[in-house]
């Protein structure tokens, strides 16, 4: 016998499957805290050779050899760095590594800017051509340079030069810099440079105030790769400068190793100070540098 349908009868609730829900939500909680704890780990390894610097700076060359390597200073001297930065002459080299970082990473970005531009924008022959010259730079080892580069820069008076030193950073780093700019300028809209050009605009003026503003979260990244090569270079300075006025924080370092003796201490607070601005500026460009590295990897 056929039952009554019934009417107005409430929504039928179905029995959840916990048992598939449940255990891959189990998983995902376990996958993630492994990853948090290896990640963890790795911070921790980052961190701690920083931190090691530090305690080391504030010590004497007594307690840097006749305690642990991880004790903590007795007498932490702060001195030291008031000592570098004044007897040491850390001032003045640190004011010459800002100029030659800050003027070659501008000088190479903007010229990167400016080939990338015209060998992805403009269609003209050679332009594979010339950026294959370009990546060959990637192959040069830069020792094997020194030689060619001092007797060329001798000829033109750039030795013991400012220059000279700028000049190096920016051959070398155009390049790798170069090839970060490139994925992101292929992936760029034509619609908008199109637009601009039936609007009359010239290539200056599609260059310098539509495509250049539209790439900078690469323009970041490229930047603090340049900073954190030129900043820590020792070998073109060390070759091509001889006048202290003119040295960086990497080569001024030495003044404080001599013959018989050397203040440990001193080179301790002359690396923590060192290392602040690039810290600095990776904290300030951290966001710009990862969108950039997005923006830059996917095309399209």
């Amino acid at each position: 016998m056929n039952q009554p349908v019934r009417k107005n009868a409430g929504p039928v609730i179905l029995p959840e499957k916990q048992s598939s829900f449940g255990t891959h939500s189990l998983w995902n909680r376990t996958a993630y805290g492994i990853l948090y704890l290896f990640l963890a780990i790795v911070a921790v390894f980052q961190i701690f050779p920083i931190i090691w610097l530090f305690l080391f700076s504030l010590k004497n060359n007594q307690e840097v050899f006749n305690m642990s390597p991880f004790a903590l200073p007795e007498h932490p001297k702060w001195e030291n760095y008031a000592k570098v930065w004044t007897e040491g002459n850390i001032s003045q080299y640190f004011m010459n590594s800002v100029v030659y970082t800050v003027a070659a990473v501008i000088l190479t970005v903007v010229l990167a800017s400016m080939v990338t531009f015209a060998i992805t924008r403009m269609n003209w022959k050679g332009s594979k051509l010339v950026l294959g010259l370009f990546m060959v730079g990637l192959m040069i080892p830069v020792h094997s340079t020194l030689i060619p580069l001092f007797s060329t820069f001798t000829q033109f008076n750039l030795i013991d030069s400012p220059l000279s030193v700028i000049l190096s950073y920016t051959a070398f780093n155009l390049p790798i810099t170069i090839m970060i700019l490139l994925g992101f300028y292929e992936a760029l809209p034509r619609e908008v440079e199109e637009a601009a050009v039936m609007d009359g605009a010239s290539i200056n003026h599609i260059f310098f105030k539509i495509t250049l503003p539209m790439t900078s979260p690469v323009i970041a990244t490229a930047a603090i790769i340049n900073m954190i090569y030129n900043w820590n270079e020792f070998v073109f300075v060390n070759t091509f400068i001889s006048s202290d006025s003119y040295k960086t924080l990497t080569v001024g370092i030495q003044n404080f190793i001599g013959q018989y003796t050397t203040d440990w201490g001193a080179i301790g607070a002359t690396l923590v100070i060192s290392i602040l601005p690039i810290l600095i500026a990776f904290f300030v460009l951290s966001n710009r540098i990862v969108e950039g590295i997005a923006s830059g990897s996917v095309k399209g």
